[in-house]
């Protein structure tokens, strides 16, 4: 099987050209090829097929073999891999996800992709649509992990996050995500993310579900940005400056919250063929 393997600010992939829908997709085969000593090694593998109404789909499963409804880093990825290779001729797509369709626009450099704006719709701060076994907004709330109190907000940006502003020591983190992840309080189990806000900067460290400490996670910095501006930590309606490990992602949450608008980049790093 032939794929491509891609990176967003180090959140790497294999992107797998499935537009007859046969490509293998069995969790021992994700896991297996994801496996960093042993298979190719990526923090999922996307696959890129066809779809009604839109001009491709991508299709997320993180490299313990769970589906995703959405990937930020992940979807620049496949937009760059439709572009640079023609299957897209225009600069703007839209992609079809689980989390629904997704308007991106890319942008060129000698006639290939460097960065890719992502319109990743309209968050959701209601526990039952993140979900989570709750009723409301869980907006600086407290939640219990061994005998500790941490308080933090729960957002949906079509996969669900709890964002963690408190300041903690990194040794408590290491802990706190994997336990957080598989919290009682969240069904379908969340990404976790530790944020501190320096001015118009905001340093993010990022547990993902069914992936573990990744180098960037896109739906993370949007879930972030959209905590601060709930949390009033920042203004709407301009661009914040989210750092994680990878690197930069530029987000701009719409004062009335309608919309998170993403911008960064994406990597092709080469292309290989997998033993099924």
């Amino acid at each position: 099987m032939i794929f491509w393997k891609y990176h967003g600010l180090g959140n790497d992939f294999l992107v797998v050209e499935d537009f007859d829908g046969k490509a293998p997709k069995d969790a021992d085969f994700v896991k297996r090829s994801c496996e960093r000593r042993f298979g190719v090694g990526a923090d999922g593998i996307l696959y890129v097929g066809k779809g009604e109404g839109v001009d491709a789909t991508m299709r997320v499963l993180n490299s313990d073999g769970s589906e995703a409804e959405m990937c930020g880093n992940g979807i620049r990825c496949v937009a760059k891999h439709l572009r640079d290779f023609g299957f897209v001729k225009k600069s703007k797509m839209t992609i079809g996800t689980l989390a629904g369709e997704i308007e991106v626009d890319c942008f060129l450099a000698d006639g290939q992709v460097k960065e890719v704006a992502v319109n990743m719709g309209t968050p959701s701060l209601e526990c039952d649509r993140i979900p989570m076994s709750c009723m409301g907004r869980f907006v600086d709330k407290e939640i219990e992990v061994d005998d500790k109190h941490i308080k933090g907000t729960a957002v949906s940006m079509g996969n669900p996050h709890f964002v963690i502003f408190d300041r903690l020591r990194e040794e408590d983190k290491e802990l706190l995500g994997p336990r957080i992840e598989r919290h009682p309080l969240f069904p379908k189990r969340t990404n976790v993310e530790f944020a501190s806000i320096h001015g118009n900067r905001i340093e993010v460290r990022v547990f993902e579900r069914g992936a573990g400490w990744t180098m960037a996670c896109g739906t993370g910095a949007c879930a972030v940005a959209v905590a601060a501006v709930v949390g009033q930590k920042v203004p709407p309606g301009r661009e914040v400056e989210i750092v994680l490990p990878g690197g930069s992602l530029w987000i701009k949450v719409a004062e009335n919250l309608s919309s998170v608008t993403m911008r960064g980049p994406a990597a092709r790093v080469f292309k290989g063929e997998l033993e099924e």
